[in-house]
């Protein structure tokens, strides 16, 4: 019986990371793109959480403590980038940032 929750999770897991993928090579929104980010460390901290109720261990879950922290200083750090983009564009749109190629 585990094998099978294993695997069913690790497929809802591989399924959230490809759609958020998906979102981040398909959207030109700062916003949305943020949220695929998000969308796929969360299908990354539902794999390690899977892998540690299958092996009994504690181990997924401290690495889910610091991807949820990661995670809230890149939504931090995004949003103000996002907000200042947007503020001197006055866009959120990738492809109208034109100013920040190096």
């Amino acid at each position: 019986m585990p094998n099978t929750f294993l695997a069913h999770h690790l497929l809802l897991a591989g399924l959230l990371f490809a759609l958020g993928l998906t979102g981040v090579l398909v959207r030109r929104n700062l916003l949305v793109v943020t949220m695929c980010l998000e969308l796929m460390l969360a299908a990354a901290t539902l794999a390690l959480v899977a892998f540690s109720r299958f092996n009994r261990t504690m181990d997924g879950a401290v690495f889910v403590f610091f991807i949820i922290t990661v995670a809230a200083a890149e939504v931090a750090v995004g949003l103000a980038l996002i907000i200042t983009i947007y503020r001197h564009f006055k866009t959120a749109n990738v492809d109208k940032v034109e100013d920040l190629k190096g």
